[in-house]
């Protein structure tokens, strides 16, 4: 009798397929089934909803600093959590069609971080280049249609027809994403973490910021990262992104987490990993 297959994992992820979201997926679930999706809020709703097992966001780019909309996701969610992370790292080229110049390029298209991470070759090369927004970096390629357009891409990316101007136009030669792998329920969240990730609003009182830090502190826990946000319909309240060291096992991280919990409003575990 043969061997029952095992069910490939469905990973929802922003397509199409050769996107950075891609290639991180790939990377973090490499025998998983990947369901390209139009844009981060449909990834995270197909997990939300049961049609993907897991979703793969990008959280931070060293370049551009937090990808605040996937914040915004996963503080929206009661039962969406981090599992794994991946870092990913990012080499922008300039894509077109080939044989043509840089002085031929009339039209830009790319993913709005793209565009930005790659913001001084565009002042300083193309001023007068018209800047078109796609859903995804890989969704660029499509929309290469005359002489004078051009996409930035990844460098992995392959297209007939089209070809590479030059070698990596991004701002800084070193550009890397944090990726995380998110799935369904608290009970996904791996036993044993290197750093953990929760979100939370302080109270209205003097040093409340510091005093929410000083926990951590207190634990002797090593604050690894801390983003803000603020709160909608709330003018001057804001939300906390914070990651630190800790394994999700150890009792120093259980007590701190649950001070954490007591002390801040809002409190939101996003992960451990």
């Amino acid at each position: 009798m043969s061997e029952p297959q095992t069910k490939k994992l469905r990973v929802s992820y922003l397509g199409p397929d050769g996107s950075y979201s891609s290639l991180a997926a790939k990377e973090l679930v490499p025998a998983g089934q990947g369901i390209p999706c139009g844009s981060f809020y449909a990834a995270a709703e197909m997990l939300a909803e049961g049609a993907a097992d897991c979703a793969v966001l990008p959280v931070e780019n060293t370049l551009q600093g937090a990808v605040t909309q996937n914040l915004d996701l996963l503080y929206a969610s009661d039962d969406l959590f981090a599992v794994r992370e991946y870092l990913l790292k990012i080499e922008h080229r300039l894509i077109a069609k080939e044989g043509t110049k840089l002085s031929d390029i009339r039209r830009v298209f790319s993913h709005e971080q793209a565009i930005l991470q790659c913001g001084k070759f565009i002042a300083q090369n193309l001023p007068n280049a018209q800047i078109i927004y796609t859903d995804s970096t890989m969704q660029s390629v499509s929309r290469i249609s005359e002489a004078g357009d051009a996409g930035i891409v990844g460098s992995h990316v392959r297209a007939e027809g089209l070809s590479f101007l030059g070698g990596n136009i991004a701002d800084e030669p070193k550009n890397f994403t944090h990726f995380l792998l998110v799935k369904r329920g608290r009970e996904s969240l791996p036993a044993h973490s290197d750093f953990i990730y929760f979100a939370a609003t302080c109270p209205h009182e003097p040093g409340a910021l510091l005093k929410m830090l000083q926990i951590l502190s207190v634990y002797d826990l090593n604050m690894t990262k801390i983003e803000s946000r603020p709160i909608k319909n709330s003018p001057g309240e804001y939300c906390f992104f914070i990651e630190f060291k800790g394994d999700a096992a150890d009792k120093n991280v259980r007590a701190a987490l649950s001070r954490l919990e007591e002390y801040t409003k809002n409190f939101r575990l996003l992960g451990c990993y």
